[in-house]
């Protein structure tokens, strides 16, 4: 199936702004690309592109003063299958995982696995079989504990914080999933990128970019989704980081004011 992915944001500067932006589509989605991106800044000033620690395309620019619209949009060839449920993946012992993995054992900005959430982690699913049983526990917790509310987000909110709050958003559910897994010495990544009501019924509430993560097991890395807490069909990821911390999709230094926001997804 093909999917067309869009996306307009606009904000207001007070003065010329430096900016940093992850607004592309992952390389690894490069094959898979089959009308290229349309990324375009409005007015035009010059970008300079480079490559994250993390893989992640992005860009740099300096934006001046007034309003300012971000667009891209692409159409991408997906399988139109849903996210792999492969129940015999195992988990590996911590000195038997690969180097490149680590990074995604340890805390973060909004993982704090060296809180009370590793007592937790062990009381609630010491009993569980390692591997992707445990995972998908982890998934379940998660997404019984907290409730979903757009009108209580909130851009510091921690995987404790969430946990102790019992309210969020996506990010918040994946924070929180991502530290449990990695208190269980399953390294776990975050991701953002889109997802639309593909095979499933048509959400009221406007599309936004969505946040899932990935877990290392049995020598590969899967995807889980707290949130939806089922398979779901179309991922197009953007970006991979420890936490939302390394995934922001603008980052401007100095101040801005968001006026609008429009992401879409639909098969085509």
């Amino acid at each position: 199936m093909l999917l067309q992915v869009d996306f307009e944001i606009s904000f207001t500067f007070p003065e010329s702004t430096p900016v940093v932006l992850m607004m592309f589509l992952h390389p690894s989605r490069d094959s898979t690309v089959r009308s290229q991106e349309q990324f375009s800044i409005q007015p035009p000033v010059p970008v300079s592109r480079l490559i994250d620690n993390f893989g992640n395309r992005c860009a740099r620019a300096v934006v001046p003063a007034g309003f300012v619209v971000f667009r891209n949009s692409a159409i991408v060839e997906d399988s139109g299958l849903p996210d792999l449920v492969v129940p015999e993946a195992a988990q590996s012992a911590v000195q038997d995982l690969p180097d490149f993995t680590l990074p995604f054992l340890l805390p973060s900005r909004y993982c704090e696995v060296d809180s009370e959430l590793k007592d937790l982690a062990w009381t609630l699913f010491r009993n569980t079989p390692p591997g992707w049983p445990r995972v998908q526990a982890v998934c379940d917790f998660t997404h019984r504990h907290i409730r979903f509310d757009y009108q209580q987000a909130r851009p510091t909110r921690t995987a404790l914080e969430a946990y102790r709050e019992r309210v969020g958003v996506c990010r918040d559910y994946m924070h929180l999933a991502i530290t449990l897994c990695r208190c269980l010495n399953i390294p776990a990544r975050y991701c953002t990128g889109y997802l639309g009501d593909i095979g499933v019924p048509a959400q009221p509430s406007p599309m936004d970019f969505s946040a899932w993560f990935e877990v290392f097991l049995g020598g590969q890395w899967y995807s889980f989704d707290a949130r939806n807490n089922t398979p779901r069909i179309g991922r197009v990821l953007m970006a991979r980081g420890r936490d939302a911390a390394d995934v922001a999709i603008t980052t401007s230094f100095g101040n801005s004011q968001l006026q609008r926001f429009k992401v879409g997804t639909e098969a085509v």
